[in-house]
């Protein structure tokens, strides 16, 4: 559990899993802030999570992850003296079959995805050295090859391909952050995660973020058996955010087959288990991202 000063940032944090990460960390009794790049949500978002917890900390600031010219001012206006925990969990996911890019020229879902929060993760180390870098992957990743001289995806543009492949550089970024926290002696960790398969008919509502329908639940009710809600999806990140037993460079997910359940530890495999490409995609965003590729220094 975290002290009375645990500060966590939460990306993404006025909708979806993030909501509930948010919510959990509040209820924990941490201070949390939710980025959001659009205030009206995070509004609302705060709203619905002090209407639960009447005295919560919750704040937020204006975050959006695809304007990478942008993050260094919403840096400077997260008005708090530290960090304990960064859960990196916002992204997009484009449902359209057109390739669509950010301000700077990047595919959109690779930008904002992992380059926003590589880009940001730099701009915050002053205050996140001592914390806890949280990212949330997802059990696509598995499946999904990175082209280290496509990481565009300029050739054969597909939404859902992209997406998996933006969601394994984020665990590779999050697997290869360990390792240079390490190497450089190091008492922050970073920890990889991912929500299983999480179902908004699954979720409880959460008005006025998320609403569901009875209607919806009963249609949904056989998928339970092996999928669950948002609120689920948030526990691997709660989970490496604030247990004390957690350790850096872990990977953590549901408990059963990796889609629903208490979190667990497991062991990278697969293209997870990919160091070489970790370091060359740390090295390739850095140069994307117009970040110093050696912003993780010795305390």
């Amino acid at each position: 559990m975290p002290t009375q000063s645990t500060i966590a940032l939460v990306t993404g944090g006025n909708a979806g899993i993030g909501y509930f990460v948010a919510e959990q960390l509040a209820t924990a009794g941490a201070a949390v802030v939710l980025g959001s790049r659009d205030p009206v949500k995070a509004a609302s978002a705060t709203a619905a999570i002090q209407a639960r917890l009447p005295g919560a900390r919750v704040t937020s600031v204006r975050l959006d992850l695809a304007d990478l010219a942008s993050l260094k001012s919403s840096a400077d206006a997260l008005d708090v003296p530290r960090l304990d925990v960064a859960v990196l969990n916002a992204g997009v996911l484009l449902d359209g079959p057109e390739r669509r890019e950010t301000p700077a020229g990047h595919e959109l879902t690779f930008g904002t995805n992992h380059l926003g929060h590589f880009a940001l993760t730099a701009l915050l180390w002053p205050r996140l050295s001592a914390g806890r870098v949280v990212t949330t992957g997802s059990f696509t990743a598995r499946s999904a090859r990175l082209d280290l001289d496509d990481l565009q995806s300029t050739q054969a543009y597909a939404p859902k391909r992209a997406y998996e492949r933006a969601k394994l550089a984020q665990m590779l970024f999050g697997f290869e952050l360990a390792h240079r926290l390490e190497k450089a002696g190091s008492g922050a960790l970073s920890v990889v995660v991912h929500p299983g398969g999480a179902l908004d008919a699954l979720t409880p509502s959460r008005p006025p973020v998320h609403s569901r329908t009875t209607a919806q639940l009963l249609r949904t009710l056989p998928a339970g058996l092996l999928l669950q809600g948002k609120h689920a999806g948030a526990w691997s990140a709660v989970h490496a955010a604030l247990d004390p037993s957690v350790r850096n460079g872990q990977l953590w997910g549901p408990r059963s087959f990796g889609l629903r359940g208490k979190p667990r530890l497991e062991t990278p495999k697969g293209p997870l288990a990919d160091p070489a490409t970790g370091r060359r995609l740390w090295d390739s965003s850095a140069e994307l991202a117009g970040v110093d590729p050696d912003f993780v220094t010795a305390p």
